[in-house]
């Protein structure tokens, strides 16, 4: 009698233990071909989201997050099936989890450039002729290689030299979940956005002010007025230009997809 009760106390705890094991469903997206039918994870609002919803028509689901780190914790939990996010956070997010890769074709293409409310027109031909003197005299290259690259990261930092903030604020609205664009360095708000906006506000004269919010709410944010600019690794779409104007573009990124490798 009691070896049949021991057999049993056995059992239920093997039960118990295979039941608390979560298994994680193989990878399933191996090129965008298979993105029909599946769940997509992207970061609410980015260009991600805008790219998979095209996939709904085709029975995608899109599970969408406030953090690109969300995102990508849901994939490794076997939440979603993939990603969608840019080329260089998804390098981020790799590097720290090893059980995840990046589909080696890319996705989409995209032009980053600062939103800026449609009537302030004036601003933003400053800002423009800001852009383009960084990219003249190689500081908007030295910025972003600082940032990208296994042999200049860390090589080139910004340093600001303005002093005169005679003409006031420059308040830029981000979402500081975004690496190497925007990303929390302790308590500070770093990366390629920050110091470009920061040596466009030193051209300008102005005292760089960083405000930190949801993606989703950055537009709104310039809208109303709380926010002169948004930088936020934020591509120039039809949407986004009814609501708000945009400046130049400052550097050409890549849309990827970030899948399991098992």
């Amino acid at each position: 009698m009691k070896k049949i009760i021991a057999t049993v106390l056995t059992t239920i705890l093997a039960l118990s233990v295979l039941t608390g094991c979560t298994q994680v469903a193989p990878n399933t997206v191996f090129s965008a071909d298979d993105l029909p039918g599946k769940v997509i994870g992207v970061q609410l609002g980015t260009t991600g989201d805008i790219y998979a919803s095209d996939y709904e028509a085709e029975g995608s689901v899109i599970e969408r997050y406030n953090k690109g780190a969300d995102a990508v914790q849901a994939l490794k939990q076997g939440k979603v099936d993939c990603v969608i996010i840019d080329n260089e956070p998804a390098k981020a997010f790799t590097a720290k989890n090893k059980d995840l890769m990046i589909l080696p074709d890319p996705f989409e293409l995209e032009n980053y450039a600062m939103c800026i409310a449609k009537s302030n027109s004036e601003l933003k031909d400053k800002i423009n002729a800001a852009i383009a003197q960084l990219k003249s005299d190689g500081t908007l290259a030295a910025i972003i290689s600082n940032y990208i690259g296994d042999d200049t990261k860390g090589k080139s930092p910004y340093v600001s030299y303005n002093t005169d903030y005679s003409n006031g604020k420059l308040t830029m609205a981000t979402n500081a979940e975004f690496e190497p664009y925007e990303f929390m360095e302790g308590n500070t708000i770093v990366g390629i956005d920050v110091d470009l906006t920061q040596a466009v506000a030193d051209i300008l004269k102005m005292e760089l002010v960083i405000e930190n919010m949801d993606f989703d709410a950055i537009i709104a944010a310039v809208q109303s007025g709380k926010a002169d600019i948004g930088v936020a690794g934020m591509t120039v779409t039809e949407d986004r230009l009814i609501s708000v104007d945009f400046t130049d573009s400052y550097t050409t990124a890549t849309q990827v997809i970030i899948v399991r490798k098992k």
